[in-house]
């Protein structure tokens, strides 16, 4: 079974998946899957009961949701890379700690503001939200710009998994404009880096429906229906 990657448009988080794998360099399918109409459908809920993307459809026909135990596993493969480390080491769990405040500190900063985008709210308390979803994204963009350090990247001199996760967070900035990333020029800095990756090119192009040529890992694109249909245990 070569793994399909479940990656949600527009501007899902699976973005940073995407680049992992596209890094990583091995076979690897895509399912575009449309937010909120597909996303919350009966039939991907047989892929994942809590309709969310991203989700992994490994060699071995399991499926894994949520993109720190995606980036984990997709790690196991990515350690002669650099782009992970073996359970155990330091290196790992350096990882697992920037992963994780990216899973909850950085990406849960947008999600008032988000909220604000996708709901009909009273004025008043569309401004509210939006000033208290402004103020997390600058507090989570302050912490980074600690952690990062000197960098270039999050975890110092090589590029981890972690770098491809940032990146497709990091870009929600453009649709609520509530920080001004040159205020954190570490960010902006890694933020610049990674907009010129190939890997990156290639997720964008990828989410914009256009054409797009990987580094060789990819095979291209399964509807939802066919990979429903390959998967033995549905």
């Amino acid at each position: 079974m070569t793994p399909i990657l479940f990656y949600g448009v527009p501007s899902g988080c699976s973005f940073g998946s995407i680049v992992a794998l596209e890094w990583l360099g091995k076979p690897y399918r895509l399912s575009r899957i449309d937010m909120p109409e597909v996303v919350q459908s009966d039939a991907y809920r047989r892929i994942n009961p809590v309709g969310e993307t991203p989700s992994l459809l490994t060699e071995d026909e399991r499926i894994i949701s949520e993109s720190l135990a995606i980036l984990n596993h997709l790690g196991t493969s990515g350690t002669e890379k650099g782009l992970a480390f073996k359970q155990g080491t330091a290196g790992f769990d350096r990882l697992n700690q920037a992963l994780a405040y990216l899973n909850t500190s950085f990406f849960n900063s947008f999600s008032p503001l988000w909220y604000t985008l996708e709901h009909d709210m009273k004025p008043d308390a569309k401004q509210a939200l939006r000033t208290y979803g402004a103020a997390n994204v600058a507090k989570a963009h302050g912490e980074l710009e600690k952690m990062l350090g000197k960098g270039p990247w999050l975890l110092g001199n090589q590029r981890t998994l972690a770098d491809a996760y940032f990146i497709g967070i990091a870009r929600w900035t453009k649709y609520h404009d509530v920080v001004d990333r040159q205020t954190y020029p570490g960010l902006q800095s890694l933020f610049e880096r990674l907009e010129d990756d190939p890997a990156v090119k290639f997720a964008h192009a990828i989410e914009h429906g256009e054409e797009a040529r990987g580094a060789g890992g990819f095979l291209g694109h399964v509807s939802l229906e066919r990979a429903l249909s390959e998967i033995s245990d549905l």
